[in-house]
């Protein structure tokens, strides 16, 4: 039978936990076209329908990567959105640094033809800084106010782009690659402020990231990859760890953990290593809610590896319920709840809030279905499709992906179609 064929898809008696709906039960879950319509205990079911038996596995919302590189401008392949949907990440958020106003442009257009997760952006901060247009015509335009003849003048002469260029989440500060004068930050802040953009650090050196706690004023500022700083590359690693949780803990400061970093080890040998007390520091600010979004940053088969891997998403969030770090529904709300919330927080888009995150009724149907022995995705939904079935990319799921902004969700970003040459 077709997937076009399917009435109904129907998730049966899998164990399902919504952080954000406070579920921890065996439940049904139906889904027409892209989102749920019924979670209940035992749903009906009518010729056409499907049906996906989920005994014995558990039904979470579909992970929310908030810091995945896909597809950066200078990846040379596109495989980590496949490797990523595998491994049961169904939204991600690129922050390269290399990320221009052509990002939304040309990831938009990969959507376009065809990615199995949702996509979206955080543009390089020294890119957004790089053209002609001013603090105030930034501002307006990532407030969607910016008038075309100005895009055209300042911004650029490609109309794709023009188009395009305000659909971003945020913007990411790399000083892992560039380092920006302080009147030059000071205008990211700004920006970000007045246009409701997240504004993320690369968080590794402590005393870089403690002068832009002093520059932001009061405005919000996310930690980036932050337990980064526990690996004593910049500062001894235990008095970096307990600096950065003490930042976590004003209100104007949010932060992320990278999963394989907490995992036992402390990281990967071809990226960072946490040192054990600084590991076990960013474990105690879990459990204490101080740090309440984990990330992967990236994926080992990729060219940018970041500082871990999707593929240890699933088994950390499991092994801090295992370890009594957190309860089983606090730990999976570390990538599903909690980031669609800081993002409804920050973009002033509820959208994040009422569609993301969770799995009750009017939900986009967003779903990871785990074993919870073999620590792995057995089912992978992104937008009511099947994209991912035992960790092996379905190609029928290939166009179920969305564009993701600090607006509304975009189903179609107009691009991928487009003819190289239009013959008049």
């Amino acid at each position: 039978m077709h997937e076009t064929d399917t009435r109904h898809t129907i998730l049966k008696n899998g164990l399902l936990i919504d952080p954000s709906n406070g579920i921890e039960a065996v439940k049904d879950i139906v889904i027409e076209g892209d989102q749920v319509i019924e979670v209940c205990d035992k749903a009906g079911a009518e010729k056409g329908d499907r049906l996906i038996d989920c005994a014995g596995l558990e039904i979470w919302p579909g992970l929310i990567d908030i810091h995945l590189h896909v597809s950066d401008l200078f990846e040379i392949h596109t495989n980590t959105a496949y490797g990523a949907a595998e491994d049961g990440v169904t939204t991600a958020l690129s922050p390269g640094a290399g990320n221009t106003f052509m990002a939304p442009a040309l990831l938009g257009a990969e959507m376009d033809r065809g990615l199995p997760l949702n996509v979206g952006v955080f543009l390089g901060a020294a890119n957004v800084l790089g053209t002609r247009l001013n603090e105030e015509e930034l501002t307006a335009l990532f407030s969607g106010t910016l008038g075309q003849e100005d895009r055209e003048r300042k911004l650029s002469h490609n109309n794709i782009v023009n188009r395009t260029a305000q659909y971003a989440v945020g913007i990411k500060e790399h000083m892992g690659h560039f380092l920006l004068p302080d009147e030059k930050i000071q205008k990211l802040y700004a920006i970000t402020d007045q246009a409701n953009l997240m504004f993320t650090s690369h968080t590794q050196d402590i005393g870089h990231t403690l002068h832009l706690f002093e520059m932001a004023k009061g405005r919000h500022l996310h930690l980036g990859h932050a337990n980064a700083a526990g690996c004593g590359t910049d500062e001894e690693a235990a008095r970096a760890m307990k600096q950065v949780i003490d930042l976590c803990r004003q209100k104007e400061v949010s932060g992320e953990f990278v999963t394989t970093m907490l995992r036992e080890g402390g990281g990967c040998r071809e990226g960072l290593k946490m040192a054990e007390p600084a590991r076990q520091m960013a474990l105690e600010a879990l459990a204490e809610h101080v740090v309440t979004i984990l990330v992967s940053d990236g994926q080992n088969q990729s060219t940018m590896k970041g500082f871990g891997d999707t593929r240890d998403n699933i088994p950390c969030l499991l092994e801090l319920a295992e370890n009594k770090v957190l309860s089983k529904k606090d730990a999976v709300a570390l990538m599903t709840s909690n980031p669609a919330k800081l993002l409804a927080q920050r973009t002033k888009n509820e959208e994040w809030r009422s569609r993301y995150g969770h799995l009750g009724i009017g939900a986009y149907a967003n779903i990871t279905v785990v074993e919870p022995n073999r620590r792995h995705a057995v089912y992978v939904l992104t937008n009511g499709r099947l994209v991912s079935f035992e960790k092996r990319y379905l190609r029928s799921g290939g166009r179920a992906g969305y564009w993701v902004s600090k607006f509304q969700t975009k189903k179609s970003m107009g691009i991928g179609e487009l003819p190289m040459y239009d013959i008049k």
